[in-house]
């Protein structure tokens, strides 16, 4: 029988006591960062599924990410956790292909989906499911993925319960108009569902440590919308200027005591039809970011445009005296995904391929660079080359037709550094200590 090695009430904060005491079938736990709503939810479908197991029974959680690239690195560690705090490592194993933690004795399993592959869902085989959880709820496509995938898990449930459990866990987006803060609104009404919202300033048993709460303040003395969406959770809206250009930290010189221990190029391509643009930034011994030097070259209102081939050389000849001033090759280089041309030269010219960008919608990718901004990291170098960068960022907006929508769009006008400026900080997340 599977022994418990702590209390309960040891690892919740009281906030949570409610959320995992309710009898009502659909739990949806939102709120800021850092919250501890994930833990929770881990906790408690660990805790369920060791009560049949020291009864000798199978029981069955489905675990769901949007897209099962993300599973090994949040839910699937997530839960690995709960198993550990719960003193209950030694009765589970790990499988790889397909992802799964399974319980030694009696086969009772903890599966992991992406919903990127929602066939694989609705197709569901699995037996004796006791719960569902959906993790990081508002980055899945619609509502129509839990529509189509919960009847499915339902039908499956384990004949010792009456009903399956249905678990959400997210943190709001800043756009009050995205679907899942409209999906929310009706399920607050719903008696089948209970919904609760929590923050970091919920946690009374101080989990939080120093370093994470000198981190929020810091947020919060940069950038006090940002502070409230990330940490607070609330919808703030999107404003039309997208960026506060009081986080651009300008730099007559390279601080003498932060030296630069890695260089990163990200380039927006546009060939005949508009700009092409690449920046060099580094990265410091203090995690500052630094744009160093800006590439740009625009066709408009030239007769001649410059072909693939002399922007390959243009690019080439940038990184090559950007790696002679600060003698360091590149760590990175990004490029735009949708581009070919310029990448086949540059690699049919120098043997070297860039890194394409994995895109997400317009607002996940701004959200990098607003993280990087509120932290209070990013600098720039006081250089001639570089006041186009910074006069596309003051002029970078949102369509103001589109803000009533849950996928706003930009005005796409004079936006190419804007655009390798998200490549970057999409590319090198946990480089930079951004963390989504």
């Amino acid at each position: 029988m599977t022994q418990m090695a702590v209390k309960i009430t040891d690892e919740i904060n009281p906030h949570f006591y409610k959320l995992w005491n309710t009898k009502k079938p659909y739990i949806i736990a939102k709120g800021g960062r850092g919250s501890f709503k994930s833990s929770v939810i881990s906790l408690k479908l660990v805790t369920e599924i060791l009560k049949y197991i020291s009864k000798g029974r199978t029981a069955n959680v489905i675990c769901i990410r949007e897209n099962s690239t993300y599973l090994r690195d949040s839910i699937f560690n997530q839960i690995l956790w709960a198993i550990g705090v719960l003193g209950a490592s030694s009765e589970f194993e790990v499988r790889k292909s397909p992802l799964m933690i399974r319980n030694k004795s009696t086969d009772s399993t903890f599966f992991f989906y992406g919903a990127d592959n929602p066939m694989k869902l609705k197709s569901n085989l699995v037996q004796n499911i006791i719960a569902v959880w959906f993790e990081e709820a508002a980055n899945f496509k619609s509502a129509d993925v839990f529509d189509q995938a919960i009847p499915t898990f339902v039908r499956q449930k384990s004949p010792f319960i009456d009903e399956v459990k249905v678990y959400y866990s997210y943190n709001p987006p800043r756009n009050p108009y995205d679907w899942i803060n409209e999906w929310i609104i009706d399920k607050e009404n719903n008696p089948n569902y209970f919904v609760d919202t929590s923050t970091y300033l919920d946690d009374r048993l101080g989990f939080t440590t120093k370093q994470q709460l000198e981190l929020i303040n810091e947020y919060k003395a940069n950038d006090e919308d940002y502070y409230r969406w990330l940490y607070l959770g609330e919808a703030i809206g999107l404003g039309t200027n997208i960026y506060n250009m009081d986080l651009f930290h300008r730099l007559d010189k390279l601080p003498e005591h932060d030296r630069i221990i890695a260089i990163y190029y990200s380039a927006d391509t546009g060939h005949e039809v508009s700009a092409t643009t690449c920046g060099c930034y580094g990265l410091t011994v203090t995690d500052k970011v630094i744009l160093l030097d800006t590439y740009y070259y625009s066709p408009e209102g030239r007769s001649r445009k410059k072909s693939p081939k002399e922007l390959a050389s243009d690019l080439h000849e940038f990184i090559q005296e950007c790696t002679r001033r600060y003698g360091m090759q590149p760590e990175k280089m990004t490029i735009d995904s949708a581009e070919g041309a310029l990448d086949n030269q540059y690699y049919n010219d120098y043997g070297i391929r860039w890194s394409k960008v994995k895109k997400l919608k317009k607002i996940n990718m701004i959200d990098r660079v607003h993280d990087l901004l509120a932290q209070g990291r990013f600098y720039y170098l006081s250089d001639s080359d570089n006041d186009i960068f910074i006069d596309e960022h003051k002029r970078y907006q949102w369509d103001e037709n589109t803000l009533q929508s849950d996928d706003p769009k930009v005005i796409k006008e004079n936006d190419h550094c804007c655009d390798q400026f998200q490549y970057l900080c999409r590319s090198n997340e946990r480089d930079f200590g951004l963390k989504f």
